[in-house]
């Protein structure tokens, strides 16, 4: 074959793409922009574009997406393609020469000439050649494939990465006269594509590219001209005032926000930060205040109200208590804030004075009084109303409590006053202070601070890295709370499909599992499963076990343990899950142990011959000793009941890496056991007999964990 020289690339420049839209949702900026620049930079690196000196850096503001990519070619390099027409016994005729099936073939590709010097031809890039692929001789046709021009592969790549941007709901807008509405996140306004100091023709949404851009909404005017990819930043913050980095703006945020804090301890939070940037283009930060009068108001109240609903960042003293000040995040940068300070601070004077107002009232009602008027309130349509509800969680809660040696009456009491204030004004202003606000409301009625804090507490953990309920009272109404509603919705088919979960019942399947392992209680999961069921008329107790099940391997997973670990235990459906980390820490160290292998495979195998027994018909129960015949049947025999009488005090004093270890020394009569024993004999005594002891073996191996889920396949 005859090597042929593959056009080199045009030199690289910088290439900048912007997409220009209406405000964009703060919460999804992030994400958008990385996958964007993300798309971009996949698109035109498969397409030949890039080089391992390309570096990319994504812009997001409000009203943008940008990517600037350094070292872009014009044009990708042409690629050589290699293609197997037919075995030569076919391309070549009785004469030698090209046979009609390889002049028709080549015909096709328009190369139809090659055939005049077959076997060996070559024009310009087109070569005709004999190869062999170490088994036939076959004839192949190496051509060349032009690169990708850069605005080809730009539109394509544009296409697929608006396309694959994570859009939970698109919007539909009019673009210009045209009858058909474009459809994307919110609607766009432009579109810029420059490579070096030339524009790109490139179109997408409705939008042809051009090298012009927009400025901040009331600090710039008209359009911004960006006369270089290199330059767009630059440009953008002095002709345009916007910081078009979204990391640079969250770090000087971040700055400001320390500077004009003065001392005082910011209440900070990660994902507020990231909000607040992204709604800002040219961030200010600036003081307000609030009346100390609102500090009666509980602080998860105020810290909500700031925080969530106006964007703000408390502040508080060394202590940690709140200040009767704030600190927000302008896109108005102006020497005389005061304006904008007034008109923060009076929007936040009337959401605390709603606050205010509804807290007042709500203690005139002591929660006691709240729980009958639950009867009319619809918990589901096919399992009665939030009072029906709160009578089964108070009996659930109340058998926990006694599994736990704890207060059942104050569990139970807790139970009953868990769901009153929802009937609050305080929470339905705020939905998100449900418990919180019970927690303060039952503390002012003068119930006991366990029932106050297992109120609030019970709904813990509300997300995967949430705090757990704290002490036997409340743990016992968090579990009762979710272990109803697994059993309720179960036993009406309202299980998980796919990836939707309406109910959050993964959530709380891996609530239960994290409350019961990670607070160590020793409570039979299954016997509480089966009392959730009781109030209800379908039975789904098995479906609620394995929904279980499969949130345990996840997160034990999660942990650190191998599917095979995790495997081993959990296919034993262990009721006693709080031992469970104890018994995944013994199958570990039964793993490293130079026996493992070959005791898990012989497991495996005893586990293999049991079941196919069993599908016989076959029956086989305790070993008897008489029935032994051959010298490895009674060795087995006399080292598994010796072995197991040793491992059984380990067991009972629940050390099970202990236990699991003892059996090591089962390896060598196992091995000559299954190396000169046959097990399915004629002789039905005998075989039963031999059937039964591999029964005991299984059984006195696998009480921690089922050692042939350690086996490896081969």
């Amino acid at each position: 074959m005859q090597k042929k020289k593959v056009a080199k690339n045009p030199g690289a420049q910088s290439l900048l793409i912007e997409l220009l839209t209406e405000e964009l949702p703060p919460k999804a900026l992030k994400d958008l922009s990385e996958a964007f620049s993300d798309s971009v930079e996949e698109g035109l690196r498969n397409r030949g574009l890039l080089n391992s000196n390309s570096a990319v850096i994504s812009f997001a503001t409000p009203r943008r997406l940008a990517v600037h990519i350094s070292s872009v070619t014009s044009r990708g390099a042409d690629k050589p393609v290699e293609q197997k027409l037919m075995p030569l016994s076919v391309a070549r005729d009785t004469d030698g020469k090209a046979s009609e099936a390889l002049k028709k073939k080549l015909a096709i590709t328009g190369r139809a000439h090659l055939a005049k010097n077959f076997p060996n031809a070559t024009d310009g890039p087109d070569s005709l050649y004999v190869k062999s692929d170490g088994k036939t001789e076959s004839v192949y046709l190496s051509t060349l494939e032009p690169g990708w021009n850069l605005a080809d592969a730009l539109n394509r790549t544009l296409q697929d990465a608006v396309e694959e941007l994570p859009i939970p709901k698109l919007m539909s807008y009019p673009l210009d006269d045209r009858e058909a509405p474009e459809r994307f996140v919110r609607p766009a306004r432009g579109l810029l594509a420059l490579h070096g100091n030339k524009v790109i023709d490139v179109s997408i949404l409705g939008l042809k590219s051009t090298n012009l851009t927009r400025g901040h909404r009331f600090l710039a005017k008209g359009h911004v001209a960006v006369p270089d990819a290199d330059k767009y930043e630059e440009v953008l913050k002095k002709g345009g005032g916007v910081i078009a980095s979204f990391a640079k703006r969250k770090e000087l945020i971040h700055a400001e926000l320390e500077k004009t804090a003065a001392g005082a301890k910011i209440v900070w939070d990660d994902a507020l930060l990231d909000e607040v940037t992204a709604l800002v283009e040219y961030p200010a930060v600036y003081p307000g205040s609030f009346s100390p009068e609102f500090l009666v108001l509980p602080q998860e109240c105020l810290i909500l109200s700031m925080k969530q609903h106006q964007r703000y960042f408390p502040l508080a003293n060394k202590t940690g208590k709140l200040l009767p000040s704030f600190l927000m995040v302008s896109n108005l940068r102006t020497a005389n804030p005061a304006n904008i300070i007034r008109g923060n601070e009076r929007v936040l004077r009337a959401r605390l004075s709603d606050a205010k107002f509804f807290y007042d009232q709500d203690r005139k009602t002591r929660l006691e009084a709240r729980v009958p008027r639950l009867a009319p309130v619809v918990y589901h349509n096919k399992l009665g109303s939030q009072l029906e509800r709160v009578e089964r969680i108070q009996l659930l809660a109340g058998k926990i409590a006694r599994d736990l040696s704890a207060d059942a009456v104050l569990a139970g009491r807790a139970a009953w006053l868990s769901k009153a204030d929802l009937l609050t004004g305080m929470v339905g202003e705020f939905p998100e202070l449900q418990g919180v606000m019970g927690r303060y409301y039952a503390i002012h009625d003068g119930e006991p601070r366990e029932v106050a804090d297992a109120i609030e507490q019970h709904y813990r953990p509300r997300f995967a890295a949430d705090r757990l309920p704290d002490g036997p009272t409340a743990c016992a109404v968090a579990l009762a709370d979710k272990l109803d509603m697994l059993a309720g919705l179960f036993s009406i088919g309202g299980q998980p499909t796919g990836d939707k979960d309406p109910f959050g019942l993964r959530r709380a399947a891996l609530g239960v599992v994290r409350i019961i392992v990670e607070n160590q209680l020793p409570l039979l999961l299954w016997d509480l499963v089966n009392a959730a069921f009781e109030p209800f008329k379908g039975k789904a107790q098995t479906d609620l076990r394995m929904f279980l099940i499969e949130r345990m391997r996840s997160y034990f997973q999660e942990r650190g343990y191998t599917a095979n670990e995790v495997e081993a235990v959990l296919s034993l459906h262990p009721a006693e899950i709080n031992l469970v980390p104890k018994q995944l820490e013994a199958v570990r160290a039964f793993s490293a142990l130079p026996e493992a292998a070959s005791l898990a495979a012989a497991n495996k195998r005893v586990v293999n011959i049991l079941k196919q027994a069993e599908a016989k018909g076959e029956s086989f129960i305790n070993a008897e000793a008489d029935k032994l015949q051959e010298p490895a049947e009674r060795a087995l025999f006399n080292a598994l009941k010796i072995t197991s009488q040793q491992a059984a005090s380990l067991f009972k004093q629940g050390d099970f890496t202990g236990y699991l270890k003892t059996f090591a020394v089962l390896k060598s009569p196992v091995d000559a056991f299954f190396y000169s024993v046959m097990v399915m004999v004629d002789n039905p005594a005998l075989r039963h007999n031999r059937l039964a002891l591999l029964a005991d073996l299984r059984h006195a191996m696998n009480r921690v964990a089922d050692i042939s889920k350690l086996a490896v396949e081969k």
